[in-house]
């Protein structure tokens, strides 16, 4: 293993098109190294919007068949997808170059930085970006390697998950869902809340555990989620949305106009351009680790008020003849209810639809998801889903999104069935008001982007 980034020039990434992948080499990239990279979604005579982006950051883009890794290459970098038996692995190999994981690589990353790693099962895009925009405002130029991208930065035509500041914090996302958090030694380690998502509470509690004894210097716990309150170092380093409970930082009077929130820290007003408490809670804890960095609470809420959200996170993506369309990346069961429940501020009639990824992850959270979708509908709101989404492999197909409707059916509330869901909108045209919302959920398809635009189109 390299001792640190300085020790490396050439880097190649085999699937470099991903979220995580293309943040990485975006930014190291950006620090002046030669970066390149492969992808299965990369082929010759075809568009690619993610290949222009990486290519005008510099990045050199390969079809993924091995031309692009060379005797020069002096690390290539794999994310978990990536099996040994893909032929650029191999051909590394044989060429006796060091491979290395993405997740690991971003640890050595944060060794060069003061970091910030934001972590929790819910939450850590959005509380990343808020506190990036934070930090922005305060002059402490940032740097950023997120998980999804910043509206503010895809407005520069980036791709929006990276980007490269002068000063000395970086602001990471650390996660859990593939142990990879265990491997961070930040400055600062944000824990945004526990929820039973691919793993067992226990599971997830160990990781957890290790994060907080890892962090170095300063470690922030939500008290308002049960679980994450176990770990705290001290209360008053802490934030909470319940004012009732212990904690340094504590959001009071919240309220949500249409796509507007209004809450106040410490006497302190602030207004966020988005929906839900749970964004509340997200901001806050932004706010937490901001204010214990040296940015005063009136600069903070100056720079929440300009936050322009992330991609996918409850995007807006319009209103035709009284129904809004939102699109937002919710897919456990936390997620999904604290989604549902964003938009009922909006509108009294809320159909919220949803693909289930993956058939092991749908069967291990089946009930949590019955019970909590279920708990968040009103009368009048209706949950959809169509098949689970399969990304291939070897998985049993014993479990089906029907089994989760029927299940909420069984509870007494509105649930439907539509199993492909390019069926989904000329199914549902019957049980659109005219003042409602509808709210796309899903996650880890590359389709779903395209699907939420189809649905605009032919709303």
């Amino acid at each position: 293993m390299y001792p640190g980034i300085d020790q490396f020039q050439h880097v190649f990434f085999i699937g470099v098109a991903g979220t995580g992948m293309s943040a990485i080499a975006q930014y190291l990239a950006g620090i002046g190294k030669t970066v390149s990279g492969s992808d299965r979604f990369f082929m010759p005579g075809t568009e690619n919007e993610t290949k222009k982006k990486l290519e005008a950051e510099g990045i050199r883009c390969f079809v993924q068949n091995g031309e692009g890794i060379g005797p020069e290459t002096q690390l290539v970098v794999v994310s978990t997808a990536v099996e040994d038996t893909v032929f650029e692995v191999q051909k590394a190999k044989e060429l006796n170059i060091p491979i290395i994981k993405r997740s690991e690589l971003l640890a050595l990353i944060a060794t060069s930085k003061k970091t910030i790693a934001v972590g929790g099962t819910s939450g850590k895009s959005t509380t990343s970006g808020m506190l990036f925009d934070i930090l922005s405002v305060a002059g402490m130029r940032p740097s950023i390697i997120s998980g999804a991208g910043l509206v503010s930065i895809i407005k520069e035509g980036k791709i929006g998950n990276a980007k490269v500041g002068e000063g000395d914090w970086l602001v990471i996302e650390a996660d859990e869902s593939d142990g990879s958090i265990v491997q961070y030694k930040p400055e600062v380690g944000l824990l945004l809340n526990i929820d039973k998502d691919h793993q067992e509470i226990e599971e997830l509690m160990q990781l957890f555990g290790f994060f907080r004894a890892n962090t170095k210097e300063l470690f922030i716990v939500n008290q308002s989620n049960v679980l994450s309150k176990k770990l705290s170092v001290d209360p008053n380093q802490d934030f909470s949305i319940d004012e009732n409970l212990e904690a340094g930082f504590k959001a009071t009077h919240f309220n949500q106009q249409g796509f507007r929130i209004t809450y106040q820290v410490s006497g302190v007003d602030f207004i966020l351009n988005t929906v839900g408490k749970h964004n509340m809670d997200n901001a806050l804890a932004a706010t937490a680790v901001a204010n214990q960095l040296g940015v005063s609470l009136e600069t903070c809420a100056a720079a929440l008020e300009q936050y322009e959200g992330i991609y996918r996170r409850h995007q807006v993506l319009g209103n035709k003849n009284g129904v809004w369309l939102i699109d937002d990346y919710a897919h456990n069961p936390a997620k999904c209810a604290a989604s549902i429940a964003a938009c009922q501020y909006v509108a009294p009639k809320v159909i919220a639809w949803f693909q289930p990824h993956g058939y092991g992850p749908t069967r291990f959270l089946r009930n949590d998801f019955v019970n909590e979708i279920a708990a968040v509908l009103r009368p009048e709101d209706e949950i959809w889903m169509s098949e689970i989404f399969y990304a291939g492999g070897t998985a049993v197909k014993d479990i089906s999104a029907n089994d989760l409707i029927n299940d909420i059916k069984a509870l007494g509330k509105q649930a439907f069935f539509v199993e492909d869901r390019n069926e989904f909108l000329t199914t549902l045209r019957p049980h659109l008001d005219s003042n409602s919302v509808l709210l796309l959920m899903g996650a880890r398809d590359p389709g779903l982007e395209k699907f939420g635009k189809d649905v605009w189109a032919q709303l």
